[in-house]
């Protein structure tokens, strides 16, 4: 696949556009958030703070390895944060995967805000559903004033 092909792909604007929305929305001190597809492409709510956890390659496709098993959302725990991940899909559109650093979180605490972390999860995929929607009606109003606006002839 071609680099216009996989930027212009459905999943990779999608994922584009929920991490703008998404990521207008966290605290500054808030959880790390990141959505990444299954080609690589990554968008990071703190690319620093991402770095700063040492969140490496082989933890992301271990947890993403359970989530395609099943098991959703698979959680780790890396020193003092918890990563918690979680399939992000639309009906049409499978973007990849959502992740969740929270920072200074023990075992027990991390699962003490586990529900938390399921609604916020929960919350990115609504968002990713409604931007598809949207994308939808956008796109069939300009197919509806494509066939009619070249269809009605001048009255000159």
């Amino acid at each position: 696949m071609g680099v216009f092909e996989a930027v212009s792909s459905p999943g990779y604007v999608l994922s584009e556009q929920v991490a703008r929305q998404i990521f207008d929305a966290l605290p500054e001190d808030g959880p790390i958030v990141a959505i990444m597809n299954r080609d690589g492409d990554c968008w990071l709510s703190s690319p620093e703070g991402f770095s700063r956890l040492g969140i490496s390659r082989p933890l992301l496709l271990e947890l993403w390895a359970k989530v395609d098993d099943g098991v959703e959302p698979a959680t780790a725990q890396l020193g003092d944060a918890s990563v918690t991940a979680a399939q992000l899909a639309t009906d049409r559109t499978n973007c990849g995967y959502v992740v969740v650093a929270q920072r200074r979180q023990n075992p027990e605490s991390a699962m003490m805000n586990m529900n938390l972390i399921e609604v916020m999860l929960n919350q990115v995929t609504l968002i990713a559903r409604l931007i598809e929607r949207n994308n939808q009606l956008n796109e069939l109003q300009m197919k509806h004033y494509t066939v009619y606006g070249t269809s009605v002839a001048p009255s000159n």
